[in-house]
């Protein structure tokens, strides 16, 4: 884990003071920025959401959904809790706390777009991150690999119809084409362009990969930072006005991250997984793609919106909270029976299992 990510959630933090502050000092620079916009996308936001895709779209190798049939058990469970469970557990959250728990501090409107930018959430399966989540409790790599390619397949015919049909459920208008639109711009789009830039890098050798993404990295985390920067200085008065929000839409999703990764885990004891297998299909249902998340909530319902807040909040806490399942998934690791080596003498000696 380089000092981005290991740091991710220090970064967000600055990019949320920082944000909130420009935006009570400079509010026409902000206002400037939120102006430059076509067909309701806004076009130095999508950069910035580019720049934090496209890095992370050039390391999926596509050739690993070959091997999808060869261990079926644990990519159905990813793709049971991703598609059929979280997106409809994280919608029956938001509307419970901000439709009644929450209800008597927040107005009906701004409660129905953070419900908007939790299910925008909850509809984006993690992609890049969670290969440093695999990473951390030693999960297999190539299964890790072939979960998240067939994530992003899916998520390319999925997102939307999921995405308009909850927040339709929940008495949100939302124009399919803008759905449309957005998925194409930000999955379709970047998921093409980072086929193409591998294929090309792959004539080098998968050195030249790693060096390239290694090297595009860095931006990644600061067109976050930067779109941090943005959603907040929108948000600044609003964050001013009501400072317990960011609080009170974090509290649905925490309680969310922690029950799909009870789901999840009690699935994969159930299924007898292996270890290595089943730490990082809880932690691929675990996380989110808020990237892509933020991009459909601005492009949904406005840079200064209450679903662009929520969405950014997700980035807020979800670090810290995937750091500490990381370590539950690792204290639960279980301790390998012995296995007797013969060695040369012919005497047993006992060595751990690897």
């Amino acid at each position: 884990m380089g000092l981005f990510e290991r740091y991710l959630s220090v970064w967000v933090a600055l990019g949320i003071v920082a944000g909130a502050g420009l935006g009570l000092l400079v509010p026409s620079a902000f206002q400037a920025v939120a102006a430059m916009e076509v067909a309701q996308v806004n076009l130095v936001v999508a950069v910035f959401i580019w720049v934090m895709i496209y890095p992370m779209m050039i390391q999926i190798d596509w050739h690993a959904v070959r091997d999808v049939g060869k261990k079926p058990q644990g990519l159905m469970l990813t793709l049971v809790v991703n598609w059929l469970i979280k997106p409809f557990t994280m919608a029956a959250l938001g509307v419970l706390f901000f439709q009644y728990i929450f209800a008597p501090w927040v107005d009906p409107q701004s409660a129905s777009e953070y419900i908007a930018g939790m299910i925008l959430l909850g509809v984006a399966p993690c992609t890049a991150m969670v290969f440093v989540w695999s990473q951390l409790v030693k999960g297999d790599a190539n299964y890790t690999l072939v979960q998240v390619s067939i994530n992003d397949l899916i998520m390319v015919v999925a997102f939307a119809p999921i995405a308009a049909f909850l927040l339709g459920v929940t008495n949100v208008t939302v124009p399919w084409e803008t759905l449309l639109l957005s998925t194409v711009l930000y999955v379709v789009l970047p998921l093409v362009a980072g086929m193409l830039t591998r294929h090309g890098l792959m004539r080098r050798g998968p050195a030249a990969v790693t060096v390239f993404v290694t090297t595009l990295k860095p931006w990644s985390v600061i067109g976050l930072i930067a779109t941090v920067v943005l959603l907040f200085g929108f948000q600044a008065e609003t964050i001013v006005r009501e400072p317990l929000v960011i609080l009170l839409i974090a509290v649905p999703l925490v309680l969310q991250s922690y029950g799909i990764f009870f789901i999840t885990w009690c699935g994969a004891k159930w299924l007898k997984l292996p270890h290595n297998v089943a730490g990082p299909a809880c932690l691929i249902g675990t996380s989110n793609f808020f990237e892509l998340a933020v991009a459909v909530a601005i492009s949904l319902f406005g840079l200064n919106s209450g679903a662009a807040l929520a969405t950014v909040v997700g980035v807020l806490v979800e670090v810290p909270v995937m750091l500490s399942l990381v370590a539950l998934i690792n204290a639960w690791r279980p301790v390998k029976d012995a296995e007797p080596v013969i060695e040369d003498k012919g005497q047993q000696h006992v060595k751990a299992a690897p």
